[in-house]
């Protein structure tokens, strides 16, 4: 999605070496499959190979790095500094990107990273526009600037944090952190086994360790002006939605920008229609302070369907994901296509034959809409879905 929806570039990651283990990674034989399609619609592929390798596991890196130079990956994100090495020798025809892991927050280590044969440095998430402005006119040109645009915060020092291998035995630094940051905490006594204490912040509990989600869609001449040459968008581990919704809508709106043109709100509110927290700047215009009101996921919008085809005069077929009846009020957006609105009337199934509610998941039926519209549009309904 996030390659018809606007992307300049994908990341993404095989099936070893990367911070999101427990996301739909792509198989040795899916891989090249994935870089293929991306290339054929102008979008390069950066691989994330950017945990820290044990002993046991370092002897198995350089095969891994040679199967992704053959399958003509163009970047590969790296976080260690012998897995950078290695990168060098075993896949040489990929460019090496630095991980935010390796928190780069200032211009002698950026260009200590460009001297040893980096292409773009990841900053660390915990700069603010004026050190990211001043690493910029302190560094080799050549030296591309990354920065995260969009996406969830950590509690911790960019992702450095041991309580989820404390409390559940998944380590945040290998790619499997549980987020007990988000969890509702109470207070217990020590000899007082079992009462549980409340510390109220609201009437669910504390969230002491709460972060917002990062937005900077309003702000991203400022990011221009301070030197960044790539925004980074949290996308995996994330629903394909997401990852649409998101890339189109900062895709609008840097192009406007880029133009000289004010940005059009209907791009903008795109990311109020995703699931997300709070959303914050982040560091870039100054300590963010704790969040500790609640970690809930904001979720007001839904996707009904997927459009598969669409003829001249607007008849989709589509493939359903939620169910909904007809008289259903519902929006429409796809690649580069402004969103627009149409109620739910005469939808058949292959067949012909009248349908009042497609149910079953999946299943492809046709629906009328008041414009062609182009594949992989997405048609979604209003709907609160928010935890209370």
């Amino acid at each position: 999605m996030s390659v018809l929806y606007g992307a300049d570039a994908v990341y993404l990651a095989g099936t070893d070496f990367g911070m999101r283990s427990f996301a739909g990674n792509f198989s040795p034989e899916e891989l090249p499959e994935a870089v293929g399609y991306a290339h054929e619609h102008g979008v390069k592929v950066h691989v994330t190979v950017n945990t820290m390798p044990r002993n046991e596991e370092i002897a198995q890196l350089p095969a891994y790095l040679e199967r992704l130079d053959d399958a003509g990956v163009d970047a590969l994100i790296v976080a260690d500094l012998g897995a950078f090495t290695l990168a060098g020798k075993y896949a040489p025809r990929c460019e090496r990107h630095i991980s935010t892991q390796q928190s780069i927050a200032n211009y002698e280590c950026a260009t200590a990273w460009y001297d040893l044969g980096a292409k773009r440095v990841v900053l660390a998430r915990e700069l603010n526009l004026e050190e990211i402005r001043h690493i910029r006119e302190n560094t080799p040109k050549e030296l591309e600037i990354e920065t995260f645009g969009h996406g969830a915060m950590c509690v911790s020092y960019s992702g450095r944090c041991l309580l989820s291998n404390y409390m559940t035995g998944r380590d945040s630094n290998r790619g499997a952190c549980a987020q007990p940051c988000r969890y509702q905490y109470t207070l217990m006594e020590e000899k007082r086994p079992g009462e549980y204490f409340p510390v109220f912040e609201d009437e669910k509990g504390t969230y002491i360790l709460n972060s917002r989600d990062m937005c900077m869609i309003d702000h991203l001449k400022d990011l221009m002006d301070a030197g960044v040459d790539c925004i980074k968008i949290e996308g995996r581990a994330k629903s394909a939605y997401y990852a649409a919704i998101t890339t189109g809508a900062y895709r609008h709106c840097i192009d406007d920008i880029a133009a000289g043109k004010p940005i059009d709100p209907v791009w903008r509110d795109e990311v109020e229609k995703i699931s997300h927290r709070v959303y914050s700047t982040g560091f870039y215009y100054g300590f963010p302070g704790q969040y500790t009101e609640h970690s809930r996921y904001i979720r007001q919008w839904q996707v009904c369907a997927i459009v598969e085809s669409c003829d001249e005069n607007g008849l989709a077929l589509c493939s359903l994901r939620n169910k909904f009846p007809e008289g259903t009020e519902l929006e429409v957006v796809g690649p580069d296509l402004k969103p627009f609105a149409f109620t739910a009337a005469n939808m058949t199934d292959l067949d012909g034959t009248a349908l009042a509610e497609p149910r079953t998941p999946e299943m492809e039926f046709y629906l009328p809409l008041p414009q062609a519209v182009p594949p992989y549009s997405i048609i979604r309904r209003a709907v609160d879905l928010s935890a209370k």
